[in-house]
């Protein structure tokens, strides 16, 4: 029930929950719903209904899968993994029930071998959640948020007031400048443009912007794609080299008081 990956930054996919609805506009384009379809039409039971085709596209219907046969997966691995947890979802839409988010929180609890990282494009459930006693920090937990143009900044100080052992962004698919961005107490950032047939370009004026302020705030690089709709020809390569850091520090377990 894992799923072995080319995502560069993570080892296997974990999917306790399946389905998702459209938050903002990095989501207009999103791999997962190709993907949902794809599989839906292969006969996956799981994917079954989470996707409709609107126009020459398939979207989200905003059907929810809490697959609870999936949760016990990470028990069975013996090799620690680096895990990206629901690729095809995102665990604090607000459709899948606390209870089971506290479910996949004690699997994790469970399995401090592996390391696990959690993205999100709702990070205010995410923080109200995370700061209940029974959301312990968990030193193999990473957070993060995605953050695709200046539109959706504010979701940086809700992953900031979220009790976390590492914090993190996904600045994918950077579809505009977010020279604005606040980085600090971010542990690491992603950047990456879209893919896919309907990738929208990303100048390299925004990236060098996003590296410059991970120097000034110690914040780990990693430079994941160009994008395109052809990915592996444009490559990775920024100023002549690639950029895989990951990051190194434990944050402050104590959130940031958010500041609206």
């Amino acid at each position: 029930m894992a799923q072995l990956t080319p995502i560069e930054w993570t080892d296997v996919t974990w999917n306790p929950v399946a389905g998702c609805t459209v938050a903002t506009a990095g989501c207009t384009n999103c791999y997962a719903m190709r993907m949902a379809a794809r599989l839906e039409s292969m006969g996956m039971p799981k994917y079954q209904g989470l996707t409709r085709k609107s126009g020459d596209r398939y979207v989200w219907t905003g059907k929810i899968v809490q697959d609870e046969r999936s949760l016990s997966a990470p028990l069975s691995w013996r090799a620690p993994r680096t895990v990206f947890v629901n690729s095809m979802s995102d665990l604090f839409h607000p459709d899948v029930e606390e209870d089971f988010i506290f479910k996949v929180w004690a699997v994790m609890k469970q399995t401090p071998q592996h390391t696990y990282q959690i993205l999100t494009k709702r990070p205010e459930r995410m923080a109200e959640l995370l700061s209940q006693p029974r959301f312990a920090i968990l030193k193999n937990v990473w957070i993060g948020t995605s953050v695709e143009d200046s539109a959706v900044l504010k979701r940086i100080d809700y992953l900031r007031a979220t009790p976390a052992a590492v914090r993190f962004i996904s600045f994918e698919p950077l579809i505009g400048s977010v020279v604005d961005a606040d980085l600090r107490q971010i542990d690491w950032a992603i950047v990456g443009g879209e893919s896919g047939p309907r990738a929208r370009p990303m100048p390299e004026d925004w990236v060098i912007e996003i590296e410059e302020m991970c120097r000034e705030s110690g914040t780990a690089f990693f430079f994941k794609q160009w994008g395109g709709r052809n990915k592996k020809a444009a490559g990775r390569l920024l100023n002549g080299r690639t950029y895989d850091e990951m990051p190194t520090r434990i944050s402050s377990a104590s959130p940031v008081p958010l500041s609206l």
